[in-house]
């Protein structure tokens, strides 16, 4: 490839068409200008490429260069500086992104490996299909039919073992008949992932009726879980049938430089580059109106990174916030709030939200309701992660007597908060929060990090175009990341363990002083940028001494040194335990709520 100077990214969204223009300028890349329009998936246009035009339209007056050819096409190669770019590729979760439904012989082994792979290549699954699931099979055959999926992903038995549980899910799926969700008269793709001693007789049974494709077993054997040929299978169909169904993406198809990505899919892959590129560990979020999606880099008892991905797909901020009142009850959003409000007036005010999903706070009152709910969209949307970013299940392990009584026969998490390096926050609630320090807040609540984590949030949610062009230019895509899309906030500080009211929890030597923080509170100590107010964070030894029933990842009582980084709040000591727990009496909770919010230069009047 000769040298790439300029890059034109769209991201297709399921209200919004993003754009943004990068450019070398010296020896780096950056982000120049950024346009967005609505999409225009549905009708009356029904051609998706005429907000990617509308939205490059923008791009084209705010750079002052010429993208778009008379024919209305997008103009590559560059035919000089003014003229054109070098490389354009786009992301797409129009048209309600990739649906698939997963099916496997044991729900906790095959169907959940079969949930991850599918998870990781950027679908929401609508339903898991397993023998074991409780259901009657006419029950499963009717769900089948009504989903329509865009696509059915088919795992089970190890290489060599069970025929019959896969034979029996073919069979339901005959029955079922199953119709794609776009494009009338297709056939609908079924990846088989499973035994493949069993693949000829269920291909036998699928063959003309479904379009069916065998990739490698996803559990060749218990101890082994191999999802990367699953996930690429879903890649390629996702391009082949699913967007040649949507409305002008076969047109837009023909205009990138390399193949469409799902948008899910590419902000996993700039997790990933990130945190190989780092060494570190890294947790992600993108919070958005219908739906949040978490995505994780951790270590597993090997050494060895795993990424992992969810979805919670009815946990959002404006079309699915009454079921984040459903899921959490208003007494946990409640909790989060520095002022009484009667119950009713809760329900109201977010039930308004989901008949008007567009509209923005207006009262400090509506945001702090809406900041209340953003923590509880993520705490639960955390906890579905955790249950699926795990070890695997079944396979034989040294267990102690009491592991071997407990009840849980799923693998363990991977998600140990004390090893986690980083998060990366996204989304509305958190990269348009009117202080930074709000997204720090929201965050630190939700998650209850500990030990030392840097907290960061991407400024304008550019990741879906930064992931799909690190596959093809990496070096552009870290230096645009780190430069122009990475805001950071500073470090958390968070012993782990419960004392009382006001006894010493913590100090902390910072740059020649020494900080005392007594349990319960929280202390932020400025600590920016380089030069200015953005840039290059400072970086700075300190040393933390927790009291001797506190933990900071050294142990009990042991002090660590660490490297610690700054950001818009600064350093952040949150010295309130863990797990974190606030007064049951309501007025010592609205007093202390206030008192956190002050430390954090949040204001809490209404």
């Amino acid at each position: 490839m000769s040298e790439v100077r300029s890059i034109l990214a769209t991201d297709c969204g399921s209200t919004t068409t993003k754009a943004i223009l990068i450019e070398k300028r010296g020896s780096e890349y950056r982000l120049i200008v950024r346009g967005e329009a609505p999409t225009t998936v549905e009708a009356p246009f029904d051609d998706v490429t005429v907000g990617v035009i509308n939205a490059v339209r923008e791009v084209e007056e705010l750079s002052g260069k010429r993208l778009i050819s008379p024919e209305g096409k997008i103009l590559t190669p560059a035919q000089d500086e003014k003229t054109g770019v070098d490389l354009y590729l786009s992301t797409s979760s129009a048209g309600g992104g990739l649906q698939m439904t997963v099916a496997g012989v044991v729900k906790a082994m095959s169907a959940e490996s079969a949930q991850r792979a599918a998870l990781g290549a950027g679908a929401i699954i609508i339903d898991v299909i397993a023998v074991d699931d409780g259901r009657k099979d006419y029950q499963k055959v009717e769900r089948i039919r009504q989903l329509r999926p865009d696509m059915i992903l088919m795992s089970g038995g190890t290489d060599g073992g069970t025929v019959n549980h896969l034979v029996e899910l073919a069979e339901m799926l005959v029955s079922a008949d199953p119709k794609p969700r776009l494009g009338l008269g297709a056939n609908l793709p079924v990846i088989y992932a499973g035994n493949k001693d069993a693949f000829p007789p269920v291909q036998e049974l699928l063959d003309g009726r479904v379009e069916l494709r065998q990739v490698e077993n996803l559990r060749p054997t218990l101890e082994r879980e191999n999802l990367l040929p699953a996930r690429e299978a879903i890649h390629d169909l996702f391009l082949e049938h699913v967007m040649q169904q949507a409305p002008g993406y076969s047109k837009l198809s023909t205009w990138v430089s390399r193949g469409i990505m799902s948008t899910p899919n590419a902000v996993g892959k700039i997790m990933q580059t990130i945190a190989n590129q780092r060494n570190i560990t890294v947790l992600g979020v993108d919070i958005g109106g219908a739906t949040t999606d978490v995505f994780s880099v951790f270590r597993n008892e090997a050494g060895e990174s795993i990424f992992n991905r969810t979805v919670s797909a009815n946990l959002g901020m404006s079309y699915s916030i009454c079921n984040v009142l459903t899921e959490a009850k208003t007494e946990n959003i409640n909790r989060w709030l520095p002022f009484e409000i009667s119950e009713a007036e809760l329900r109201n005010q977010l039930r308004n939200k989901m008949i008007r999903p567009t509209t923005i706070p207006q009262r400090r009152m509506d945001l702090m309701i809406e900041q209340a709910v953003s923590r509880e969209a993520l705490r639960l949307a955390f906890d579905h992660h955790k249950s699926l970013a795990r070890g695997l299940t079944g396979i034989q392990q040294q267990r102690t007597i009491g592991e071997a009584l407990s009840q849980d026969a799923t693998g363990k998490t991977l998600v140990n908060m004390m090893d986690l390096d980083m998060i990366v926050g996204s989304g509305g609630v958190l990269s348009h929060a009117p202080r930074r320090a709000q997204s720090a807040m929201m965050m630190m609540d939700a998650y209850q990090p500990e030990g030392v984590t840097l907290l960061t949030v991407d400024s304008i949610f550019m990741m879906p175009q930064l992931g799909i062009l690190s596959t093809i230019h990496e070096e552009a895509a870290t230096q645009v990341f780190e430069r122009d899309c990475l805001i950071y906030l500073g470090t958390c500080i968070a012993p782990v363990g419960i004392g009382k009211e006001g006894e010493e929890c913590v100090k902390v030597q910072f740059q020649g002083e020494t900080v005392s923080v007594p349990f319960g509170t929280i202390s932020v100590i400025p600590f920016g940028f380089v030069s200015g107010d953005e840039g290059e964070p400072k970086r700075a030894e300190a040393v933390i001494e927790p009291a001797r029933n506190f933990d900071v990842g050294a142990g009990k009582g042991r002090h660590r040194t660490v490297t610690v980084t700054g950001g818009v709040v600064g350093l952040m000591i949150d010295a309130r335990g863990r797990p974190l727990t606030l007064p049951a009496d309501n007025a010592a909770r609205i007093r202390k709520l206030r008192e956190w919010m002050t430390a954090m230069g949040v204001p809490c009047e209404v």
